[in-house]
């Protein structure tokens, strides 16, 4: 379920000056409820913010991404205009670039164990293959790839390692960042035992104050053995 934290605001900047690299901001009911409301907060929060913002939620066609780019942000993420129509992906890169351009999956095992994509912030099935949409997007040359285990997401009880040790038979070639399931520093040394270049997407465990950014990067930055 959604839990009230507070003011965007106040922790996209206090994040900021605790030495976070991006910040991704999601209007997690957007796409649910056909609206589009986090503009107005992205052209506050890029006053005093001077890293890569990423924003997403209830982005539908090329004008919601121009928006986007306006309001502050350098990135925007899609997920279920992206499954409804994969050639929006497609058109968006030839309009935006790459580098602009996030698909953000969120993912878990269906009933015949086949890990399966969903939408609307992962409410909803769609019945499409986590391996095929995989490829698609790939093909359609979007810039990294958001990824998140929706059994994992906000239980602080650990990464996905059953669908990253997935996702690592795949053989990505764009830039992947995960996200679900990061409670405590044990989390980040775990995933850092199984990943190499990837990046991680956290919240809980810095919304709930269970650690901070300086002590993360103190084990994302240290030498493998």
């Amino acid at each position: 379920g959604l839990r009230k934290i507070g003011d965007p605001n106040v922790l996209g900047k206090k994040y900021y000056l605790d030495g976070a690299d991006e910040l991704l901001f999601m209007d997690v009911v957007a796409s649910l409820y056909g609206r589009n409301n986090i503009f107005e907060i992205i052209k506050k929060i890029t006053k005093n913010i001077f890293i890569p913002i990423t924003v997403g939620g209830g982005i539908r066609k090329i004008e919601d991404i121009q928006l986007a780019l306006n309001s502050g942000a350098d990135k925007v993420f899609i997920n279920s205009a992206a499954v409804k129509n994969p050639n929006f992906i497609k058109e968006a890169v030839s309009v935006f670039g790459s580098s602009t351009i996030v698909v953000s999956i969120e993912t878990r095992k269906n009933k015949k164990n086949i890990w399966e994509v969903y939408v609307h912030n992962g409410r909803e099935e769609t019945g499409v293959n986590l391996k095929d949409w995989l490829k698609t997007i790939q093909s359609y040359k979007c810039g990294e790839i958001l990824i998140t285990s929706i059994d994992k997401e906000g239980t602080k009880t650990g990464f996905d390692l059953e669908l990253i040790d997935f996702i690592k038979k795949e053989k990505i070639t764009t830039p992947l960042i995960f996200c679900g399931g990061c409670g405590s520093l044990d989390h980040i040394k775990k995933i850092k035992e199984v990943l190499k270049f990837e990046a991680i997407a956290i919240s809980s465990i810095l919304h709930y104050n269970l650690s901070n950014i300086e002590k993360i990067k103190k084990i994302v930055n240290a030498k493998r053995n």
